[in-house]
């Protein structure tokens, strides 16, 4: 699907609302999350180029030059009058109508049909590959005044987030449309027809290619098809049965770091070594004849890193150029084993990668648990997948899982933070607050914070400090309480952060260490109730 998008004005200024739009044909992931750019606009140049070719032979074929009107004799394009007579009708098959008509106006060039899109992720989007700079197209309009040239659908899409007061944007879906296309020197004539026939139930959108010869023709589409089908800040996210591209997660990892991760030393040397060593050895594989695969899994108490320790490791790996993929649920239309056998094959498809299963036990019930080994440790060759799971229930898991080796062959602990960890985490804060002017964050309240939060969990820890300033903030006056609330920031590790303080003063006088024992209390007491 094509969109060109126009952004609506706020709706305090209603005459600023603007017709300009910029083409979002390049976020094929989601229109949500669309990339600006603009549209060319149709000119008024004589025709010319690969244009002519309809009324000449190939060999006459002129200088290219900037091209947007069809000219020719008769009453303009033909193939646009057969194509809303067809529609005006019943509709058997467009390709065969359409192809028909094509090959009457343009007896002297070879035509290519290629689907926009053939099934999930099967792109091959053309206007995409060339509104990312590598190639170039002109709307051509043709003189016919009982016809429009162009046939587009305008939509309204709602905004991704409606916090900031954004209205969304407005969208156009091309439905038919032709072009004038360039790519590396070479001229084409593209058609973009959308046709619903007999019992399909989804639109059939393809681009018919006109060309001299077909040589041309097949690179370009060898380009565009590899350009749709890689990655561009994006994650390949399994949902519902398939897989889907996700800028969004990407952008939630992208500035994750093992820097910010507080973890044993140790341990957080092994776990990067692991992975980069896997990625790094597949010759060493192949020389000891075992199959080039690897499995961890992660385990422990929830808010300990688990799901840190993977961002962080994301983006280690995306700067390798080692794409992830990452696995919400099996639930789908067809069935788990239909996800299983979906989710391996594109593990295989972009092999070497990560595959990331978080929430393990949850996502491999006891009912496609067989299958699930199967496609681990089958026939099927699965060189290049590093499997990372994590799960905060390691007894749940079958034994044939967590404990058979060739299958997850490592697993790391992530438990509660010892004392020394915890005196980082409050470090951690400490730096996040060395700005504020209301809040003294001395250097002995981290390791006071950390005495009196044994067995809490990262996650319990962040709770107290955010707990304690919220509070703290609600009995200030109004501009301490702005000043105080800036603090607060969301961090790329999901740690939510803040702003430090300076001088050393007994503890009973800050008003942090007052407010965030009580917290600390109160959070205490509800872990003793669950217990």
């Amino acid at each position: 699907m094509i969109f060109v998008v126009r952004k609506l004005a706020h709706p305090t200024d209603e005459s600023t609302v603007t017709s300009k739009r910029r083409d979002a044909s390049s976020a094929y992931a989601s229109p949500r999350h669309l990339e600006p750019g603009r549209v060319p606009e149709p000119g008024v140049c004589p025709r010319s180029g690969i244009l002519a070719a309809s009324h000449s032979s190939p060999h006459e074929l002129q200088p290219s030059r900037t091209t947007t009107r069809d000219s020719g004799p008769g009453n303009g394009d033909g193939v646009t009058k057969e194509y809303f007579k067809h529609s005006s009708g019943k509709r058997v098959n467009t390709d065969a109508l359409v192809s028909k008509a094509l090959k009457e106006q343009y007896p002297h060039l070879e035509l290519v049909v290629v689907p926009e899109a053939l099934g999930f992720n099967n792109d091959c989007n053309l206007l995409a590959f060339a509104q990312a700079g590598h190639a170039s197209f002109e709307v051509v309009e043709d003189e016919s005044a009982n016809l429009p040239s162009s046939l587009e659908w305008l939509v309204y899409l709602p905004p991704a987030r409606r916090l900031d007061g954004d209205q969304g944007g407005l969208a156009n879906v091309t439905k038919f449309g032709k072009y004038l296309y360039k790519w590396k020197g070479h001229e084409f004539i593209v058609y973009l027809i959308d046709g619903r026939d007999g019992t399909v139930p989804y639109p059939i959108k393809n681009y018919y290619i006109l060309s001299p010869e077909t040589y041309h023709v097949d690179q370009l589409v060898l380009a565009a098809g590899k350009w749709s089908s890689d990655l561009h800040e994006e994650v390949w996210v399994f949902d519902e049965g398939y897989w889907q591209k996700s800028r969004e997660l990407f952008e939630s990892f992208r500035d994750a770091s093992w820097d910010s991760v507080i973890l044993d030393e140790d341990m957080k040397k092994a776990l990067i070594e692991d992975h980069l060593s896997f990625f790094n050895s597949r010759d060493t594989y192949q020389n000891l004849k075992v199959p080039w695969k690897r499995g961890l899994i992660y385990y422990g108490p929830p808010g300990n890193g688990k799901t840190i320790s993977i961002k962080a490791t994301m983006n280690m790996l995306y700067q390798k150029n080692i794409p992830t993929l990452y696995v919400r649920t099996l639930v789908s239309y067809m069935g788990p084993e239909y996800s299983i056998k979906q989710i391996f094959g594109k593990a295989r498809e972009y092999a070497p990668c990560y595959l990331v299963l978080e929430d393990l036990d949850t996502i491999v019930s006891e009912n496609v648990r067989s299958y699930f080994l199967n496609e681990m440790d089958g026939l099927k060759s699965n060189d290049g997948i590093f499997i990372i799971g994590s799960t905060n229930h390691l007894d749940r898991l079958d034994p044939g899982i967590s404990k058979r080796p060739s299958r997850f062959d490592r697993k790391y602990f992530f438990p509660d933070p010892n004392l020394e960890q915890r005196i980082s985490y409050c470090q951690f804060w400490q730096k996040k607050l060395k700005s504020s002017k209301e809040i003294d964050f001395p250097d002995k309240l981290c390791e006071a914070i950390a005495k009196i939060t044994d067995k809490f969990s990262f996650a319990y820890i962040q709770e107290a400090f955010v707990a304690a300033l919220l509070a703290i903030a609600r009995r200030s006056d109004r501009s301490k309480r702005d000043s105080i609330q800036a603090l607060t920031e969301q961090l790329e590790d999901d740690w939510l952060g803040v702003v430090d303080a300076s001088d050393d003063e007994d503890l009973k006088k800050l008003v942090l260490w007052v407010e965030i024992k009580k917290q600390i209390e109160i959070l205490r007491e509800g872990m003793e109730q669950e217990n």
